[in-house]
């Protein structure tokens, strides 16, 4: 409230209008006040009560209203990312298969760290290959430039 003085009036305090104003206690600096403050400045203790209850009242009518409750689902773009291990299968013919599965854990852990570089969110390991959600869990504007990216440096 800018007009402090009238404020006051309002709450049957407008004796403390010149006080406010000596000490430059404008709309801005009301809602800030505290107990102590309104001590140093020697207002006794049941107006001081009556101030700050007012000031409070003041910071509920000033904020905004609730947003209205979503129960609906929300649609969002999703950038799905597939990486598969090229030639895994001839590999996998001619390798031992503790090698192998070394092999794809190592795949697998360079692959999720790019992913996280890009912010992607990997969902699933199928044998050789990542599923990574871009876009997922939290929204993104550059979902689909961020799967790119990941894609060529996984590459």
């Amino acid at each position: 409230m800018d007009d402090v003085s009238s404020w006051l009036a309002e709450i049957g305090l407008g004796q403390y209008a010149q006080l406010f104003s000596d000490n430059a206690v404008d709309g801005e600096v009301l809602v800030d006040l505290t107990a102590e403050d309104l001590a140093g400045l020697g207002i006794v203790l049941g107006h001081r009560k009556k101030i700050l209850k007012a000031i409070e009242q003041l910071k509920i009518a000033e904020l905004p209203p609730a947003a209205p409750e979503r129960h609906e689902a929300e649609r969002r773009l999703l950038t799905v990312m597939f990486c598969d291990l090229v030639g895994s299968t001839e590999l996998s013919s001619r390798m031992d298969a503790e090698d192998m599965r070394e092999l794809l854990r190592h795949y697998q852990k360079a692959c999720t760290s790019v992913v996280a570089a890009y912010d992607g969110f990997v969902a699933q390991y199928l044998g050789d290959g990542i599923m990574v959600y871009f876009g997922y869990p939290r929204a993104r504007e550059d979902a689909a430039e961020r799967a790119v990216h990941a894609a060529l440096d996984i590459v």
